[in-house]
């Protein structure tokens, strides 16, 4: 269920909604946006709240039909803003989520972290843990590569986004991590989606490999429906009978989702194609399409990287992409702050 409250409804009339509610034992989850405030009462479908909505300050209580309750425009119509240190993700501004795909030394990802944050990257990525097809393939620094990530964003000031690969390790990235990402084998691992649920901290989704754009925003709604709003939704290519690229970069989720729900959406063009070659003309479809960011690999050696060297941009090639970008960016309504710096 949804609860409208009228445009003039009170604060007094609203903290009285939500008490009687919590007297009834329902969790109500309030939604403030520019056209007022909603409630949402997921726990209520089919209950009598009749005497709710004769309370002062209430407009309309109406069902909510999709499966997808909390992250569906039914329960918020506005967009999310996501607020990561200084950096707005869903707002006015085209975010670059940019660095290798694992933090392999110290001075490895020191020196990618300080070439994207003077190229003009928002937010710096990096994998301290690694899941990989192989066992035998190289599976992260742990804890010293958190480490490593946080030293990196003291110095440039970015904010940090890494994987967090199980529930037992949610505590530990979560002291660490400014931004927390669900990669794609774990998008459907609901004890992890509960864990991090729990946390008030932002959350990045990856779409599974061959996951529904539905199943995706299901996955979201296990993260809201345990009390963290603050979740992006991450599309990385889905598996399909194409072999020519590693994946199938699926761009119209980009207005699918967005018509759908209130959450950012973020694109990853290098984990999509996997080769270098393609990376830049995704990322620059991926504006066009109306993402809200991209997170994109990039690498002071790709030939050298211990982890996905092929698709990733080398410093010439990230200055040049974001560049191109910014053009694309501001025909459709977007701002991106550009530096690029081509001395590294």
């Amino acid at each position: 269920m949804i609860i409208v409250m009228k445009q003039k409804a009170t604060l007094a009339d609203l903290s009285r909604v939500i008490r009687t509610l919590e007297e009834r034992g329902f969790h109500p989850r309030p939604s403030h946006g520019a056209t007022g405030t909603v409630i949402g009462v997921m726990d209520a479908a089919g209950d009598d709240l009749t005497d709710v909505a004769l309370l002062p300050g209430v407009d309309q209580i109406t069902p909510v039909s999709s499966k997808f309750k909390l992250v569906s425009r039914d329960f918020q119509s506005a967009p999310t803003v996501v607020n990561v240190g200084d950096v707005e993700i869903g707002g006015d501004e085209f975010v670059v989520m940019a660095g290798p795909c694992a933090v392999e030394t110290r001075d490895q990802y020191l020196t990618t972290a300080r070439h994207v944050a003077k190229s003009g990257g928002h937010i710096l990525r990096g994998g301290a843990f690694k899941p990989r097809t192989s066992p035998y393939s190289f599976q992260g620094l742990g804890e010293e590569g958190l480490q490593i990530m946080a030293e990196a964003r003291q110095e440039t000031g970015l904010p940090i986004v890494t994987e967090v690969v199980s529930p037992s390790a949610v505590p530990l990235v979560a002291r660490y991590a400014d931004i927390m990402q669900i990669g794609a084998r774990n998008m459907q691992n609901y004890a992890l989606l509960e864990a991090v649920g729990e946390q008030r901290k932002p959350v990045l989704l990856k779409r599974g490999l061959m996951s529904t754009i539905e199943e995706l925003l299901l996955a979201a709604e296990y993260l809201m429906s345990n009390g963290n709003n603050q979740v992006m939704l991450c599309e990385r290519g889905i598996r399909t009978f194409e072999r020519s690229t590693r994946n199938t970069l699926d761009l119209s989720a980009v207005p699918v989702i967005r018509e759908s729900s209130h959450l950012p959406v973020i694109v990853d063009p290098s984990h999509a194609v996997g080769h270098v070659a393609y990376v830049a003309d995704m990322a620059r479809a991926a504006v066009a399409a109306g993402a809200d960011g991209i997170m994109v690999e990039t690498h002071p050696q790709p030939s050298m990287a211990l982890s996905d060297g092929p698709q990733s941009l080398d410093f010439p090639a990230f200055v040049d992409l974001m560049e191109s970008m910014r053009p694309i960016a501001e025909a459709v309504g977007r701002r991106m702050k550009v530096v690029g710096d081509r001395s590294d």
